[in-house]
């Protein structure tokens, strides 16, 4: 019995943490469209602590959304348990249904309860911004080759060149020249890395066909000599 009830625990444990990873994501979501909104529509520069509330509004919101769904699953578990007969439906809940009810509304409760703590925790609020900053310089960084293109295309066939060329220069206010710049380097130092191996590889070949000539050449010289 006990194994039986812990066993229980873990899957609605297990339910509680898939909800506040959709949740997390869907938070990240709607953070990274107001981040892209903000500073490339914008024009604003990033800054974490003007997302924050966003942030905040957005765990409150789906807190709010997983209490409700609690208080309704709560109502249909307690329907469900005085009706006996044949279900005739998905949601035509019956009491065969009471106990797996009754999961869906701890896993609610509880991802409510966790969302309300996030919000006010000041540390999970700037996380959140931050990760979805990245999810927005991602999004900004794999259109930034592309972007750089079209800059140099003639203004004279481009049509809305400069309402466009405002945007691109917009958009790379979102991206992090450093760390671009950071990745560059590293990709250098890879290069020069593996070209040194390959130096390295070809002179170490070099000098194993060169004892392989030298061999041969004794052995042929020892063979003429008997």
């Amino acid at each position: 019995m006990a194994d039986a009830e812990k066993s229980g625990k873990l899957k609605v444990r297990d339910m509680v943490a898939d909800g506040l990873y959709v949740a997390a994501a869907a938070t990240r979501l709607d953070l990274k469209n107001r981040i892209l909104v903000d500073t490339i529509a914008r024009g604003e520069d990033f800054d974490v602590d003007h997302f924050v509330d966003d942030a905040r509004d957005s765990l409150l919101t789906l807190a709010i959304e997983a209490e409700d769904d609690a208080k309704r699953l709560e109502k249909q578990r307690k329907k469900a348990a005085r009706r006996f007969s044949e279900s005739f439906g998905t949601h035509d809940y019956r009491r065969g249904d009471v106990r797996n009810l009754k999961k869906r509304e701890k896993q609610s409760s509880q991802v409510a309860v966790e969302l309300r703590r996030r919000a006010e925790d000041p540390e999970e609020l700037r996380k959140l911004v931050e990760d979805a900053r990245e999810a927005a310089w991602g999004e900004v960084a794999r259109n930034i080759d592309s972007s750089l293109r079209i800059e140099a295309a003639r203004p004279d066939l481009e049509p809305d060149y400069e309402k466009l060329r405002e945007a691109r220069m917009q958009a790379l206010r979102l991206v992090d020249l450093p760390r671009l710049g950071a990745h560059r380097k590293r990709s250098m130092d890879a290069a020069k890395q593996a070209a040194k191996q390959a130096a390295k590889a070809e002179k170490k070949a070099a000098k194993m066909e060169k004892r392989s000539g030298t061999r041969a050449g004794s052995d042929g010289t020892g063979a003429d000599s008997r």
